[in-house]
C-alpha cells in the first residue's frame, strides 16, 4: 500500500513536460487572456477546425504534476474534440500556486463562488461560450484527482453553468478547508450523512436548480484517493438531487458494474463507474475502434475509453465500434425514489403527447441509461 510521504514524494519528482504526460509534439492548444482571474490560472483552448455554431464545450481539469494541453491530449479529449466538433478548455495550474501544480480544491479562498481559482475557471468558461458560440446547454466539466475534486467545486459553486459533470478518482465538494484535511480526505473522507453532504453543495451559490448530472469514475486498487471518496460523491449528488432508495444496476459484458440513480422521468442523473483492480489515474483503451489518448503517469491503459464513455453519456459523442448490445442482468435492484429537479434534457414525449410508455420498467430503464452513458450501443 502506497504511503502518503511515498505518494507526495513520487509527485513531486514527476514535473510532467507534455510530452512526458502524454501530449502528442506541437502544441494543440492556444493561450488566452481572460478577466477576472482572481486565482491567477493559465486558459488553453482547442478549438477544431469548421466549428459549427452551437458547439458543445468541456472543460477539462489536469492532475497533480500534470500540465493542461498534456493531460487533455493524453486522455483522449483533443481527439474527441476534433472527431465530434466541440471546444475543450483546459485550464491550467501554475508551480506560483502550487509547487505540484495540483488545483487547489480544499482551500477556501479557491473553492468559493466569485473568489479564487473556481472563479477563474468560470470566467475562462464564460468566455470560451462568448468567443466560440458555445451552446450554454451543452457545457460540462471533467477532472483527474486534484482536477476532479476540482470538478465537484464547479459543479457546487457554478451549477448554472454547467450541464454535467464528471469526478475522476476525485473528492466531494467541501471535504476539506485545509492541506491537513486534504490529506486526511484523501485517505478516509469525513463520515457525514448524505444530508450534510449536499447541503455542502447547496451552500455553495444561491442555486436552486435545475442541478448538474454527474457520474463518478474511481478504481478499487487507489490508494492515493480511496475509493471512500466516490462513496461520499454518491451520497452528495444523489441528496442534492433528491433521489432515496437503491440505484439501478447493470453488468456490461466486461463485467463492470454501473450503477444509475434516476429521475422519475427516467433520466440517468447520478452515476458510479467503479473500476476493479484501477489504480489512480484515468482509464483508458487506447486500441482499437473506441481507443483515444496515450498511457502514461496517471493514464492507464486498461481497456476502457473513459473519455469516449463519458463524452457519450453527455450526447456529444458516437462509438465508433459496431458492437452487440450490452446484457442487462436479472439481479437489478428496485428503481431510486424521490424528486428531482427538471433537468436541461429531459426525455421527449410521444408523438400523441403521452409519456413514453416501456413494457419492462426497470430493464427499459437501466438499458437507457447504459446507452446515454455508452456503455450499450
Amino acid at each position: 500500500m502506497t504511503g502518503l510521504g511515498q505518494t507526495l514524494a513520487t509527485l513531486a519528482r514527476r514535473r510532467l513536460d507534455p510530452v512526458q504526460a502524454g501530449g502528442r509534439g506541437p502544441a494543440r492548444m492556444l493561450a488566452c487572456d481572460f478577466a477576472p482571474n482572481p486565482g491567477a490560472l493559465k486558459m488553453l483552448i482547442h478549438v477544431p477546425a469548421g466549428l459549427a455554431p452551437g458547439a458543445p464545450l468541456v472543460v477539462v481539469l489536469h492532475g497533480c504534476t500534470q500540465r493542461g494541453e498534456a493531460y487533455a491530449d493524453g486522455a483522449g479529449w483533443l481527439t474527441l474534440a476534433d472527431r465530434f466538433g466541440f471546444v475543450v478548455l483546459s485550464p491550467e495550474q501554475t508551480a506560483a500556486n502550487n509547487p505540484n501544480r495540483c488545483f487547489n480544491w480544499f482551500q477556501t479562498g479557491d473553492t468559493t463562488r466569485d473568489a479564487g481559482e473556481a472563479a477563474s475557471i468560470a470566467a475562462m468558461t464564460r468566455k470560451a461560450i462568448a468567443d466560440h458560440a458555445i451552446d450554454p446547454d451543452r457545457v460540462f466539466v471533467t477532472g483527474l484527482s486534484a482536477g476532479g475534486a476540482m470538478t465537484a467545486v464547479l459543479l457546487a459553486t457554478y451549477p448554472e453553468l454547467f450541464a454535467g459533470g464528471a469526478v475522476v478518482a476525485g473528492l466531494p465538494h467541501g471535504a476539506a478547508a485545509s492541506m491537513s484535511e486534504a490529506f486526511g480526505a484523501m485517505m478516509k473522507p469525513r463520515a457525514r450523512d448524505s444530508a450534510a453532504w449536499g447541503e455542502k453543495v447547496r451552500a455553495a451559490s444561491d442555486h436552486a436548480g435545475p442541478w448538474p448530472r454527474i457520474s463518478i469514475w474511481h478504481g478499487t486498487a487507489d490508494a492515493t484517493v480511496r475509493p471512500a471518496s466516490a462513496d461520499a460523491l454518491i451520497q452528495q449528488w444523489t441528496d442534492v438531487h433528491g433521489l432515496t432508495g437503491a440505484p439501478h444496476k447493470a453488468r456490461t459484458p466486461q463485467g463492470r458494474v454501473f450503477e444509475v440513480w434516476m429521475s422519475p422521468s427516467g433520466e440517468p442523473l447520478v452515476e458510479n463507474h467503479r473500476i476493479p483492480g484501477l489504480a489512480h489515474g484515468t482509464p483508458l483503451k487506447t486500441q482499437g475502434p473506441d481507443g483515444v489518448g496515450t498511457a502514461g503517469p496517471f493514464l492507464l491503459d486498461v481497456g476502457i475509453s473513459s473519455s469516449l464513455e463519458i463524452a457519450m453519456g453527455w450526447g456529444i459523442a458516437e462509438s465508433e465500434a459496431n458492437s452487440r448490445p450490452a446484457s442487462v442482468t436479472d439481479s437489478d435492484v428496485a428503481p431510486a425514489h424521490g424528486s428531482a429537479g427538471k433537468h436541461r434534457r429531459s426525455p421527449q414525449p410521444a408523438p400523441d403527447g403521452t409519456a413514453p410508455q416501456r413494457p419492462n420498467a426497470v430493464t427499459s430503464v437501466i438499458e437507457n441509461a447504459l446507452r446515454a452513458a455508452g456503455l450499450m450501443r
